[in-house]
């Protein structure tokens, strides 16, 4: 049954998700929030659409980028390197992005008739993303049902599973990992240094997968 929208971003973790649910999934949505890799990553979530032949939009949100502070946006400071424990770390993160994108995603899906949005936060973005932890998907979720008619919910399945383990399933489905990206800097190749760098190569490493992505030097 076609009842949920995914929101995707063309990373690892919600192509995974797309494959995984995609039975389920009448709409995907991705988000243009003028991130340095959203122009690396969404011609991904497109890519994967149209081969599971899966509806796939872009949302354009400008306004993120005018007015929010972040490192992830682009024309803002540089993307710091290290583990996603590392304290650096939290300039990447874009205050109340998954929020306002479940927000937004929830609205169409009730516009659609669709009573789930699938969303791929997982166990590692813990550490540092306030709107990826399980107390902020129950909350958003709850909220959800509660300001629509057809109570729409958030389904969230890898929310207290870490990145190793999204690898594993996506090797089941024999996702090709080089059509994803990770990289927050969004150059010409994956930087392999910062944060979602470091924890794509420890997820393949560990699940066992030779990691097809191209590094800089």
């Amino acid at each position: 049954m076609k009842d949920s929208l995914i929101v995707v971003s063309g990373g690892m973790d919600s192509i995974t998700l797309l494959h995984e649910y995609a039975g389920r999934i009448a709409l995907a949505v991705s988000f243009d929030y003028g991130a340095n890799h959203n122009e690396k990553e969404i011609p991904f979530a497109r890519l994967h659409c149209e081969r599971l032949g899966i509806e796939h939009i872009v949302i354009p949100l400008a306004f993120m980028k005018a007015y929010f502070k972040s490192s992830l946006l682009s024309g803002g400071e540089a993307i710091p390197e290290g583990h996603y424990a590392d304290e650096n770390m939290k300039s990447t993160v874009v205050p109340f992005r998954n929020g306002i994108m479940l927000s937004i995603a929830c609205g169409i899906a009730e516009s659609n008739g669709l009573t789930h949005v699938l969303i791929a936060n997982h166990g590692g973005d813990h550490a540092i993303y306030p709107d990826c932890r399980s107390s902020f998907i129950r909350a958003m979720s709850e909220a959800m049902r509660e300001g629509t008619y057809e109570h729409v919910e958030i389904l969230a399945p890898y929310t207290d599973i870490t990145k190793t383990d999204i690898a594993c399933r996506g090797k089941q489905f024999q996702i090709n990992y080089a059509e994803t990206w990770s990289c927050y800097k969004g150059g010409a190749k994956h930087c392999g240094k910062c944060g979602t760098c470091v924890e794509r190569k420890e997820a393949l490493r560990d699940a066992d997968i030779d990691d097809p992505t191209e590094y800089e030097d």
